[in-house]
């Protein structure tokens, strides 16, 4: 079974993890499959929709707020416009 799981990191925000849980000698255990926290926030939630099993809708024309997120998150990247 898979998660989103938020960690505390010290004096850093949070860390999202994609994390996977398993048993292994009878123990639940888990491991981080993905390090998520670099991700903006609409794709962090579309997949945990996604892993709760709720169906998503594809949209060819995003909101407003999305397009400038996603261009705010790019030239953060250090990419120009």
């Amino acid at each position: 079974m898979c998660q989103i799981a938020t960690v505390p990191n010290r004096n850093s925000p949070p860390a999202i993890l994609l994390r996977e849980s398993y048993r292994e000698n009878g123990k639940v255990k888990s491991r981080t499959l993905a390090n998520l926290s670099m991700q903006p926030d609409h794709a962090i939630d579309a997949l945990r929709q996604s892993l709760k099993g709720e169906r998503l809708i594809a949209c060819r024309n995003p909101p407003l707020a999305v397009r400038r997120a996603a261009k705010r998150q790019s030239m953060l990247e250090g990419h120009s416009h």
